[in-house]
């Protein structure tokens, strides 16, 4: 920080007297430049210092400890909540407060041992408060004659022999993602809001490995965030060359992309998915997401266990004793505009922890452990191997995926293992119709999947041959070569399946007489024999309605009696 010098010279100049009268140096008549050369000559002075600190009380020299101990210096927004503010004034009232301080921090001040100034920080400006440098070398904590200073260190978050209900990360995002990317290929999606609408989400949940809404928000967002999905207009499509590289990547490395990409996003906004919070963005141009997610992951890197678990009440703990500011420019709790679940304003610090506590515990309950970096117990956390190595405490896991093969049963339905090639399976997913998600996954081979891939320029011959190879060039079942068979010779007749109604009589001669009564006959289609007829599917209520009035007792039969 700056110097003892730098330090008087950028000081109001209504408070170097105050200081002059402190320290002992003559001041009347004398100009700011002369009396800062004073003060700077009389504050380096041992003794001087020596005197100045023992008329402090205990409670100000505590102060005074707390600053040493955290080197020098500490943002003011966390010195002034421990120590309490520190007033500026006009020189009148400057003087009232130097005779009278209100706090340990203000005392300090008005005595020339602490100073404020600005830095920046990934935040923004923020204000510290500091001692000079000359001074820190000088005061009688640092000479051994008085109690030594306390260094602010946190330390590690201590390990926990037990826990409860384990909830193990796993890699389940790279399966999803290639789901999703998948999905977008072959319908697009429409993005209200910045999230999938909701018949897509809807259609899409079930081929999911876990159906979670905040999840699939995630997921959607991490996949732009990654390059891997394009928005425009609201609409959101699949990028092909930078989805198709990352599919084909190791699981290690898809990933490590997904993760990588969340971390540097500034369009993923953690602080909108947070429980309960609704942030109001107009208030908050001057957010910026990879600062918080930055501070957090450090935070863990340093003081997390390796392999352990850990509270994740302790973390949150840890930061704000030691950084509480790590998202608010310039330790600001008052701009932001952010309401609580019941609609209330969150202001002040005094929300800390249902804004940044809160913030912090999704961090580890979402993002954290859906990109298998963290495994989650009871009010616990762990880092995974792959979370070591995301944190920089250890190398990405190279896995050596075995080249599964897949099952294609007598009835088309094609079992694909979870360890297969995720490029593999997106291009089945392409030319089948969709069963289930899991371990197996389940696709279907038939007519209306071929016909779909044909829209996208793959024909039977390409997929005879994927089969060929995918399944360890197998042959492939007769029926399944019978269809693909059909398909490549062409053309391919096709037929229409539709439900009928249908009107049966007793006799020939009963349908003859519904036939020749008008107000009959305008219901009737096609007859389909002696005894038999269509109806027109939307009027045979009113065809019933008709019968019954004209006397004749109707039956039905495999139609809703209330339909």
């Amino acid at each position: 920080m700056k110097n003892l010098f730098r330090t008087l010279g950028d000081s109001d100049r209504g408070l170097l007297p105050l200081l002059a009268q402190v320290w002992n140096v003559p001041h009347e008549d004398l100009e700011p430049a002369e009396l800062v050369t004073g003060l700077n000559s009389h504050m380096r002075d041992p003794a001087r210092v020596e005197a100045v600190y023992q008329a402090l009380d205990e409670e100000q020299r505590g102060a005074l400890q707390t600053l040493l101990g955290a080197g020098g210096r500490m943002p003011a927004g966390m010195y002034t909540r421990i120590h309490g503010d520190i007033r500026q004034a006009g020189a009148a009232a400057m003087a009232d407060i130097a005779q009278r301080p209100a706090t340990p921090a203000e005392a300090l001040f008005y005595r020339g041992l602490v100073a404020l100034a600005f830095e920046h920080a990934d935040t923004g400006p923020r204000q510290v408060v500091y001692v000079p440098d000359e001074l820190i070398d000088v005061l009688p904590s640092h000479s051994g004659s008085q109690e030594e200073a306390v260094p602010l260190t946190l330390p590690g978050l201590e390990a926990l022999p037990e826990v409860g209900e384990q909830r193990p990360a796993d890699t389940s995002i790279v399966d999803d993602m290639t789901t999703l990317l998948a999905w977008l290929q072959l319908h697009g999606a429409s993005l209200p809001a910045g999230e999938l609408a909701m018949p897509e989400r809807s259609a899409l949940e079930p081929f999911l490995l876990a159906s979670d809404p905040a999840r699939l928000r995630f997921l959607v967002g991490s996949g732009i965030a990654a390059g891997l999905i394009s928005v425009s207009g609201a609409r959101a499509a699949i990028s092909r060359d930078a989805a198709r590289n990352w599919l084909a990547g190791s699981r290690a490395a898809q990933l490590r992309q997904l993760a990588h990409a969340w971390r540097d996003s500034q369009t993923l906004r953690d602080l909108w998915q947070v429980p309960g919070l609704a942030p109001e963005a107009e208030s908050m141009a001057d957010h910026d997401p990879t600062v918080a997610r930055g501070a957090i992951l450090n935070f863990i890197g340093e003081l997390a266990p390796m392999d352990q678990w850990w509270a994740s009440a302790a973390l949150v703990a840890a930061v704000r004793a030691a950084d509480p500011d790590f998202q608010r420019p310039g330790g600001d709790y008052d701009s932001w505009y952010i309401r609580d679940a019941r609609g209330d304003y969150l202001r002040g610090f005094a929300s800390w922890d249902q804004v940044e506590g809160a913030l912090i515990r999704w961090l580890l309950q979402g993002p954290l452990h859906w990109l298998g970096m963290i495994d989650l117990a009871d009010g616990a956390a762990r880092l995974t191997a792959w979370g070591r190595a995301f944190l920089d405490l250890g190398a990405w896991p190279d896995l050596v995926e075995p080249r599964d093969l897949i099952e294609l049963g007598l009835d088309g339905a094609l079992r694909v293992p979870r360890r297969f090639s995720r490029l593999d399976r997106f291009q089945i997913a392409r030319f089948t119709s969709w069963g289930q998600a899991g371990d197996p996954y389940v696709y279907l081979l038939d007519g209306a999947g071929i016909d779909r891939a044909e829209g996208q320029g793959i024909n039977a011959g390409h997929i005879q041959a994927f089969l060929h190879r995918v399944s360890g060039e197998r042959p492939l079942p007769p029926g399944v070569a019978r269809l693909l068979q059909n398909w490549l010779e062409g053309p391919v007749a096709r037929v229409t399946l539709e439900r009928q109604v249908l009107l049966r009589a007793e006799s020939a001669e009963a349908l003859s007489e519904i036939f020749e009564t008008p107000e009959l006959r305008r219901f009737l289609g096609a007859p389909l024999g002696p005894t038999a007829v269509l109806v027109r599917p939307e009027q045979w209520p009113e065809l019933r309605a008709a019968l019954g009035e004209a006397g004749i007792q109707v039956e039905l039969r495999h139609l809703g009696q209330d339909e």
